[in-house]
């Protein structure tokens, strides 16, 4: 598909009834797989492929991020959503810049959030927040092709689970020119349906977190548009690499090789 038709395509999973889920891939080679198993969209992750790289998340930077992003984008005929994180500055034209470079970059979407990583991690005053999402809005609006903007609020990963205020946040969000919202860490049914009551957008949620359970069907239910499940399928691959390497390590066994993807198959669907 070319960009336009990516852009229209991604928006159009948000219009329909129910939630659809938007997996994330830190590579090309997952990004290719999880377009083989039959997803209909693909959502980058900023941890994900720090760790692949050798970074823990939040230390990659723009250029290395783009390039990433670009080369997801066009590994499948899917429509892409980037981790944009914070959109790598503090200040709107900052901001802006980079929902441009996002667009030129072949992406169907993108992701901002309201925290600064130079101070350490720390949530903006929600008007500096809402005037960045106002800026990404605008350049959206500039770019040739059809995007879709997301506005994350920070609170739970932050250390503030303040359910009033991350909704008076997306709230803000979506006055701003916000297409979904998205407010990860939300982990009981009751705080999930009172973003989506409080908020006339898509809302997407994030999955995979530790003891939360909630299937497709019950986050459909509760009026949930779109279900990602940010770092987790890359922390899912690496959970098996350590033990695996553990294994070799402390016991000298191979016994990890049992539950090893077969090599026949991989080979299969990347063909």
């Amino acid at each position: 598909m070319t960009k336009p038709d990516k852009g229209a395509a991604f928006r159009s999973l948000h219009q329909r009834d129910g939630a659809f889920i938007i997996p994330n891939p830190w590579d090309v080679g997952s990004a290719r797989i999880l377009a083989r198993l039959g997803f209909e969209a693909l959502a980058t992750t900023s941890a994900g492929y720090a760790f692949s790289v050798g970074l823990p998340d939040g230390r990659v930077g723009r250029d290395a991020t783009m390039a990433h992003v670009a080369s997801i984008a066009t590994a499948t005929e899917l429509p892409v959503s980037a981790d944009l994180e914070n959109g790598f500055g503090d200040d709107v034209e900052t901001v802006a810049e980079t929902i441009r470079l996002a667009g030129a970059a072949g992406l169907a979407g993108g992701s901002i959030e309201d925290l600064s990583r130079r101070t350490g991690g720390t949530l903006y005053e929600i008007e500096h927040a809402a005037d960045r999402i106002r800026a990404a809005a605008d350049a959206v609006r500039a770019l040739p092709h059809p995007f879709t903007l997301t506005a994350r609020a920070e609170n739970y990963l932050v250390g503030r689970p303040d359910l009033r205020d991350a909704i008076k946040r997306l709230q803000a969000y979506q006055e701003a020119g916000a297409d979904v919202l998205f407010a990860p860490g939300l982990t009981t049914r009751q705080d999930i349906a009172d973003v989506v009551r409080s908020v006339d957008r898509p809302v997407n949620v994030v999955m995979g977190l530790q003891g939360v359970q909630l299937g497709l069907e019950s986050l459909s239910a509760l009026g949930v548009k779109r279900v990602s499940v940010g770092s987790a399928l890359s922390r899912a691959a690496l959970g098996g690499f350590l033990r695996a390497a553990r294994e070799m390590r402390e016991r000298g066994e191979f016994t990890f090789a049992n539950d090893a993807a077969n090599y026949a198959e991989i080979n299969r669907i990347l063909e």
